[in-house]
């Protein structure tokens, strides 16, 4: 959220488990444009393989949020 406060262009990534979580900070802090990307979970067991696997599903979706 900093880097949106200052004016540059940014996108959190979040485990699909704290997609409400996500929702409310993003309207607690006043930033309903904030931009954020869900990858599947789990990812705190997940192999480094697996977690390549995960960030390269979402890796257009990351994209296309920065350069909206």
């Amino acid at each position: 959220m900093w880097f949106e406060i200052q004016g540059l262009p940014a996108v959190s990534i979040a485990s699909s488990e704290f997609a409400e979580a996500a929702e409310v900070q993003r309207k607690a802090l006043g930033m309903d444009g904030a931009r954020y990307v869900l990858v599947d979970h789990p990812i705190q067991d997940a192999t480094d393989d697996e977690m390549r696997g995960k960030a390269n599903a979402v890796l257009e979706q990351v994209i296309e949020a920065l350069t909206v």
